[in-house]
């Protein structure tokens, strides 16, 4: 696979072009139909967004293209307006669904839990992911977003712990969502959950320290996220009472399920050199796994082409750029299907684990001893 170059690179600045990026915004309707109608339709977000991108994944192909990565943000207005617009419509259709849900006759308490596992398909799948392109950039209104979409779920620390633990860390010991080698989701996902948290608040607190402030002082971004997080809460108990927190609380379990799937496979077993007295190399486009297929990246704003994400976190989404996979190691298949094959454990070991090893022999073939790697540690001198 090998990404191709073009001297005249295709324009950005148009709605044609920055159209299928906008696929997500179809799921909208899908969930006020699962409103509407309860029963079988409450299947419809679930197949969408897991199945039904897995087979246009298929017919579409790869996508190999790159576009110009010096484009300004004046010619990605329509890239951009994806991501600005997402939040507001998000919280409208949570909170709408909780009023309407909660109080409705024709919803069974099964029906109710369905349809809210939807919308934290929707939250996982789209919001957090938004989130995250929203989180990288520089300007406040951005990142502010990024914090409503996170408190939305409950998960407001990823920003810290993205930011400052896992970019800074990713492929070594400190970084909990590098998922090790053999290490079943079912192990990495109680791990994170907690790891994720205390990290983030350690690296806000020692950021604070730097400053001469105590951790809780009024900078640290954690009394932002408390009262986010508290107002969500306590909108969703106005519109639906206890049975609209349960509500809110599935949606933004599911989301977070969601998330570190993805994380889990961003990264499985991949592992940056040690190079004594605690230093690893730097972070190289080999540390990150990849995938070209067209319709999920259109799903997840082009997040697969991760190897370039991490050399250049602030770039935006549509610039992207897909490495060839001598360089950047690819997945089999798109993050979708990638991520249902992590709920199993075996077929998991079985598609990825032969990978790893030859990415290793690729990439470090001076390195005969792995054991410390795959436990996860910091290697020892022999």
């Amino acid at each position: 696979m090998k990404p191709q170059t073009s001297p005249q690179p295709r324009p950005l600045n148009t709605l044609r072009h920055a159209l299928p990026f906008w696929l997500s915004f179809a799921l909208v309707p899908v969930a006020l139909i699962e409103a509407a109608f309860g029963g079988w339709t409450l299947l419809l977000l679930p197949l969408v967004t897991w199945y039904l991108f897995t087979l246009v994944d298929a017919l579409t192909g790869l996508n190999l293209e790159n576009a110009d990565p010096a484009t300004g943000d004046d010619e990605l207005l329509w890239y951009r307006r994806i991501t600005l617009y997402w939040p507001p419509v998000q919280i409208a259709l949570l909170f709408g669904l909780i009023a309407y849900a909660s109080g409705a006759a024709h919803l069974s308490g099964w029906e109710k839990v369905g349809l809210f596992f939807g919308m934290g398909v929707i939250s996982g799948t789209v919001g957090i992911n938004y989130a995250h392109e929203l989180l990288h950039q520089r300007n406040r209104t951005e990142r502010f977003l990024a914090d409503v979409l996170l408190a939305s779920v409950l998960y407001s620390h990823f920003r810290s712990e993205h930011l400052l633990v896992h970019h800074r860390y990713v492929g070594t010991p400190r970084d909990p969502v590098t998922a090790r080698y053999n290490e079943g989701f079912h192990r990495f996902y109680p791990r994170v959950l907690w790891q994720c948290w205390r990290s983030a608040f350690n690296a806000e607190a020692a950021m604070q320290a730097r400053k001469g402030n105590p951790w809780y002082a009024r900078e640290n971004p954690f009394w932002r996220y408390w009262a986010l997080q508290a107002g969500m809460l306590c909108t969703a108990g106005l519109l639906g009472g206890w049975i609209g927190i349960g509500l809110f609380l599935l949606q933004a379990g599911v989301a977070i399920w969601q998330l570190e799937l993805v994380n889990y496979i961003e990264h499985y077993g991949l592992t940056r050199e040690h190079l004594g007295d605690g230093r690893y190399e730097h972070v190289k486009p080999q540390h990150s796994w990849n995938a070209a297929q067209k319709a999920s990246n259109w799903l997840l704003i082009n997040l697969q082409r991760h190897s370039d994400h991490h050399t250049r976190p602030d770039r935006r989404f549509p610039l992207l750029q897909i490495q060839d996979e001598s360089v950047a190691p690819q997945l089999p298949a798109g993050y979708p299907l990638m991520t249902m094959a992590a709920m199993i454990p075996p077929l998991w070991r079985r598609l990825m684990n032969p990978r790893v090893r030859a990415w290793r022999k690729r990439h470090y073939p001076n390195i005969l001893d792995w054991s410390d790697y795959n436990r996860g540690a910091t290697p020892q001198p022999k």
